[in-house]
């Protein structure tokens, strides 16, 4: 395969139904991003889990996965399980989200996944970056809708390890579901490090790219 590069990532912002999606998804992958351009700056969007530990756990979470990122962290309180009833205030919270932001990459949900609350931002999340990169992360979980990726990001082990040891420790809440422990986390890891030549590696589906054949970045 032919590495892609991204160049410097100054901001990215990633959206996500519930707490902890995203750094399930994509958290080593935003460890990659932080230690390659420091002060990136992050805007985040979790739909639901306001006003609960889910929230706190969450802020705790992104702070220790990033400690060095400029972090702007927004939890609402939209019904968990039931975001399709609320596409409105949904498409309206995410409408919202774009004006704050011009980021260099977006991470949500992909398409297909079975969630009815992560498969609505999905089909929502390029409505509103109409003109970026995004980037749809997988969650691993008890549905059989683990994707066939087609963009990989190659994760070193320590930042895989470290992934793993920190979703663990900033999400008690989630530790008693069967498949939220170390060994899903890093077996996931490692098949898609398989897939790309690396031992470990997240995985993600594109929306749309356009890719400049040029040598020279001051014609693109």
């Amino acid at each position: 395969m032919m590495p892609l590069m991204t160049g410097t990532t100054n901001t990215v912002a990633v959206i996500g139904a519930h707490c902890d999606d995203v750094i399930i998804g994509a958290g080593a992958t935003l460890m990659q991003i932080a230690r390659n351009n420091p002060g990136v700056v992050l805007h985040a969007l979790v739909l639901t889990g306001a006003g609960t530990e889910r929230e706190i756990e969450e802020k705790n979470a992104f702070a220790a996965l990033l400690p060095h990122a400029d972090i702007h962290l927004t939890v609402l309180n939209l019904p968990d399980g039931h975001l399709p009833e609320h596409w409105r205030h949904v498409k309206n919270h995410l409408a919202k989200f774009r004006r704050t932001c011009e980021p260099d990459l977006v991470l949500g949900p992909q398409r297909d996944d079975f969630h009815q609350d992560h498969r609505l931002l999905a089909e929502l999340i390029p409505t509103e970056f109409r003109a970026h990169l995004v980037l749809g992360y997988e969650i691993l979980k008890w549905e059989s809708d683990l994707p066939n990726p087609t963009v990989y990001v190659p994760i070193p082990d320590e930042v895989a390890q470290h992934k793993t040891r920190l979703l663990a420790q900033s999400y008690p809440s989630q530790t008693d579901r069967d498949w939220f422990d170390d060994e899903a986390f890093l077996s996931l890891m490692r098949i898609r490090g398989v897939q790309c030549r690396a031992r470990y590696a997240e995985a993600f589906v594109v929306e749309k790219a356009v890719l400049a054949p040029c040598t020279d970045p001051s014609l693109i």
